[in-house]
């Protein structure tokens, strides 16, 4: 099994039609937050747990990520890039097609459009202890209603009060029994994409075939190898960016001042000009006298002076 750190493959190919305007603009991994992007906060903290080399899978606007990610070395990273071209190929098609570019036999994935803070080494250390060919991160479920969920072998107790001293407490550990979908009245942890896998899982996939995990290779691999998906719950934080309206919960959770406003610092504000829960990209410019509730400004297009405009994107 490769010894820490392993190398890590990003998720950042999805085409995020939920989040269409803003995803005609960018590829939804590099949505500004602040001054930083989705991508790139999941980057900086791969470095902080000591990864060094990153892939990241692409595929709708993939200049966008190229173009802001680069070699990956701002991040204290070496990045390079799996292309999937005519189609996205999915959670584990994806990662099989981006195999010759990760040594070693062990990899941790990451989605690159969701931020979580579950521990990256004790996901690991788990997986690692109990020679699993798969183990996935997990964490109480924020919504069963909207996402699908997960289901184990072992209770997970609820979440207690956190301590400075467990940023992130471990709950459970054990093996995961399988997959429901959203609404399910059985007991499930939710799996926001963080996980350690086994590449003799993905190697026998064929190339350039679209193929899922949890709805697709998983299941198999627990029907023939009984417990060889594990799962380790942890009393995570979890941000989405699936809709707009997720996307400005995350910025303003993240960056937000006391306006609740989250104003990159390349981006220029009149001093004239209004702002409340407004999200304003970098180099966007907002003129004079204008009045803004609610508003993503892009920069796209210029923005007229004297604009009143309330939840709008410009």
């Amino acid at each position: 099994m490769t010894a820490w750190p392993p190398p890590a493959l990003v998720l950042t190919a999805g085409l995020g039609t939920r989040l269409r305007p803003l995803t005609d603009l960018r590829a939804k991994p590099v949505m500004p937050v602040g001054d930083d992007t989705l991508v790139g906060i999941i980057l900086r903290r791969l470095a902080s747990e000591g990864i060094t080399d990153a892939v990241l899978n692409l595929h709708h606007l993939p200049e966008t990520i190229a173009r802001e990610v680069g070699d990956g070395s701002q991040y204290g990273l070496r990045v390079r890039y799996s292309w999937e071209q005519p189609v996205v190929l999915g959670s584990a098609g994806g990662p099989r097609h981006a195999l010759p570019l990760i040594d070693g036999d062990t990899l941790l994935i990451v989605n690159g459009d969701t931020l979580c803070d579950i521990p990256l080494r004790a996901v690991w250390d788990a997986h690692v202890a109990h020679d699993a060919q798969v183990t996935m991160g997990l964490m109480p479920h924020p919504a069963p209603g909207r996402y699908g969920g997960v289901t184990m072998d072992v209770p997970v107790p609820a979440p207690g009060p956190r301590t400075p001293a467990a940023r992130c407490p471990q709950l459970a550990d054990g093996v995961v029994t399988g997959f429901v979908p959203r609404s399910s009245s059985a007991p499930s942890v939710h799996f926001p994409g963080v996980q350690i896998v086994q590449r003799s899982v993905l190697a026998d996939l064929a190339d350039h075939v679209p193929a899922e995990s949890v709805a697709g290779i998983y299941p198999r691999l627990m029907a023939t190898h009984p417990g060889a998906v594990r799962g380790v719950v942890f009393d995570a934080r979890f941000d989405d960016v699936g809709t707009v309206d997720d996307y400005r919960r995350t910025c303003r959770a993240q960056a937000a001042d006391a306006q609740g406003n989250v104003i990159a610092h390349t981006a220029t504000v009149a001093p004239s000009a209004t702002l409340r829960h407004c999200i304003v990209w970098p180099g966007a410019h907002v003129p004079a006298d204008c009045v803004l509730d609610g508003v993503i400004v892009t920069g796209a297009h210029p923005l007229p002076q004297g604009t009143h405009l309330r939840d709008g994107i410009a």
